[in-house]
Order: structure tokens, then C-alpha cells, then sequence
């Protein structure tokens, strides 16, 4: 059961800029702070009200006159992998996650540095420094592991761990309802493995041995192709004005 904050908190209103989703319209957020004995509930309500975390801020679009950003989270139990992501299982079954502390690396810096280059070379984080990205890991009172993946070698079925180089890593934060997927990046040279798809597939099948209901996708933005992907994972629940809504 989530145990409600002992402090209502205070909420604030970003200034209008640029949406990085749908072009020539502006997005401000609503935001509030995520720190002390509170965070971790506070963060599991809030999710389940359609914020996002990150570092230790929550937020969600409050945007004038639009929409567009709708919550999506995956339902664990009644999930069915289609016939292209068995494909995309059995091509990284060659690889494991490995639960770990929220403590940066260099290692996941390097990775995550050619994946912005690669990929998002003029999106909002480009310019993040090591710096950024420690507070991007580190700074977090809630509970949060980072998934690291690399190939399975000839001590991963006694340590669970794999071996060699990294591969993909994602930051995820365990809720009471289920596992929230806060950011992930991969080699941007795999693109053959489809490692963005295998990360969802193997949250969903942690949470589905944790007992967790949900897996949390983030926002879906109609129109915008870089989140198109999220709708592959039914059935899901989208939030609407009237709760969460199945789509199956």
C-alpha cells in the first residue's frame, strides 16, 4: 500500500519553451521537489498521476490549450510478446541486465555520451556534461536502480552478472504498483539488436516476477514519431481527464 506524504507539496510553473515534440507550439510544466522521508511516496502517487521524475524534481506538461502528452504504462500480466519483438528476445538472449546501485560510471557515461551524439545530437541533453549525468543517476531520494547490460559469459549463471563492454544501461525506479522506466540509452552501433525494444521487454518481465501490475512508459505524443514506439506494448493504460483508460 502507498503511504500517503506527511507534508502537502508545493508546485511550481516552468516558463513557456520550445516543445520538443511537436513543432512551432511551446510546453511548460508543472514541477515539484522529490527530497526527503516524503520522496519515495510522493514519487508513487504522482507517477500515478501522470508525472515523470527526474533528478529529484517531478513533472508533467501543463501545457495551454494541448494534450498531446498522454501517460502510458504497460499491463504486466495480460502482455503478449508480438511475433517481431519474439524475434527481438531471442536476438539479445545473448545478454543480461544486472541490477545496480544508482551510482554513475564511467563506463555508462562513455555509452550514454555516443548515444546522444547519435541520437539526440540536438535534443535538450546534449550539452549534459559527466557532471550532469552523475546528478542525472545519483540525485535521487527515491528508490531506483540502473540496469546494466552486457553479454553473458562463463560466470553468469552463478553470479547473474555479464561480462565485456556495455551495451545498454537504464535508470528505473521501483514503485508499489510497478517499475517506472526513467531513461535509457544503448550502443547507438546495435541498432540491429533493437535494444531500446529488448530494455521495455525485460522491465516487463521483472516486474511480472516482482508481482507489479504496470510497467510506466512515460508520455506518448501523437503525431511525434520518436514516441511512436511506446503504443507496440499492449494492452496498456493511457491516463485521461476521467483515470486510466485500457488500450488494448
Amino acid at each position: 500500500m502507498t503511504h500517503q506524504p506527511t507534508e502537502a507539496p508545493q508546485f511550481y510553473l516552468t516558463a513557456p519553451a520550445p516543445c520538443p515534440y511537436l513543432p512551432g507550439r511551446l510546453e511548460r510544466k508543472v514541477f515539484t521537489h522529490l527530497v526527503g522521508d516524503r520522496a519515495a511516496a510522493l514519487n508513487d502517487i504522482l507517477t500515478q498521476g501522470g508525472f515523470r521524475r527526474s533528478q529529484n524534481i517531478a513533472y508533467r506538461p501543463a501545457c495551454d490549450g494541448c494534450r498531446s502528452c498522454i501517460s502510458v504504462r504497460t499491463v504486466v500480466d495480460d502482455f503478449r510478446m508480438t511475433d517481431s519483438m519474439k524475434r527481438v528476445a531471442k536476438r539479445n538472449r545473448d545478454l543480461v541486465g544486472s541490477p545496480t546501485s544508482p551510482t554513475p560510471s564511467s563506463d555508462q557515461y562513455s555509452l550514454f555520451r555516443r548515444y546522444l551524439d547519435a541520437r539526440h545530437s540536438e535534443g535538450g541533453m546534449a550539452d549534459m556534461s559527466v557532471l550532469d549525468y552523475a546528478m542525472m543517476v545519483g540525485e535521487s531520494y527515491v528508490t531506483t536502480n540502473v540496469y546494466e547490460y552486457r553479454f553473458r559469459g562463463p560466470d553468469t549463471a552463478i553470479n547473474g552478472r555479464g561480462e565485456g563492454p556495455l551495451v545498454a544501461t537504464a535508470l528505473t525506479d521501483v514503485l508499489a504498483d510497478g517499475l517506472s522506466m526513467v531513461y535509457s540509452f544503448y550502443d547507438p552501433e546495435m541498432d540491429e539488436r533493437s535494444l531500446g525494444t529488448f530494455m521495455i521487454l525485460d522491465h516487463i518481465q521483472r516486474a511480472r516476477k516482482l508481482g507489479l501490475p504496470y510497467v510506466y512508459l512515460g508520455y506518448w505524443v501523437e503525431g511525434s514519431r520518436k514516441m511512436d514506439y511506446k503504443r507496440r506494448f499492449k494492452p496498456q493504460e493511457h491516463l485521461m481527464a476521467r483515470g486510466w483508460l485500457r488500450v488494448d
